[in-house]
């Protein structure tokens, strides 16, 4: 662990957040089998970095209650019924926009059904985030999230907002904007309630 590492994992432990590192996708695994119990509620936000390693298989290959919004088919209405469902988990898995060396988490959300959880509700909520999620300040944070994170998101789910052409934020007011909750996180209230897994890896956007 190189010492940017170390000094987010302090950060976040000041800040009553606990701060995990591993080298990779197995190991994220192992950490979140120890981290949840047999028979859980559990939900989830949309990431990319979670389908990428794995995480979402793993819990629904597992003996867990899993309100996953992922199923194919599913109706609005039976969206928002999960997304209510999010708010008494067990635990409610995400990733993050960016993580500050200071320990603070940043996201931009477009109808707030992820960054919602995160901020009330679940008695625990696990965030994963790669290496390249790692910033040094706020500013880079939110600067990250617009002109990096959000484009790539917006053309994952196939909208047609200016940013997806030009591959930057032009802060637009296109009807089919998802920049629209910016939430920074300092602390909690609840130790530990937040833990923030972080790989030696780059994923997600």
């Amino acid at each position: 662990m190189d010492e940017r590492i170390k000094k987010v994992i302090l950060n976040l432990q000041k800040n009553n957040m606990a701060g995990y590192f591993v080298e990779n996708k197995e190991e994220l695994i192992q950490l979140i089998d120890t981290l949840m119990k047999s028979g859980e509620k559990v939900g989830c936000g949309d990431s990319a970095t979670l389908e990428e390693t794995g995480v979402f298989d793993f819990i629904r290959n597992n003996n867990f209650i899993f309100y996953d919004k992922h199923q194919s088919g599913l109706t609005s209405d039976e969206k928002r019924e999960i997304y209510l469902k999010n708010f008494d988990v067990d635990t409610f898995l995400t990733s993050t926009n960016a993580i500050t060396l200071d320990g603070k988490l940043f996201n931009i959300d477009g109808n707030g059904s992820r960054v919602a959880p995160m901020l009330y509700g679940p008695k625990q909520v696990i965030i994963v985030g790669g290496i390249n999620k790692v910033v040094d300040t706020v500013d880079d944070a939110v600067y990250r999230t617009r002109q990096i994170a959000a484009p790539l998101d917006a053309k994952r789910l196939k909208k047609d907002t200016p940013c997806t052409k030009l591959d930057k934020c032009i802060d637009c007011r296109h009807k089919q904007r998802i920049c629209n909750d910016f939430v920074l996180i300092t602390g909690q209230f609840v130790k530990d309630r937040i833990k923030v897994i972080i790989i030696n890896q780059s994923y997600g956007f």
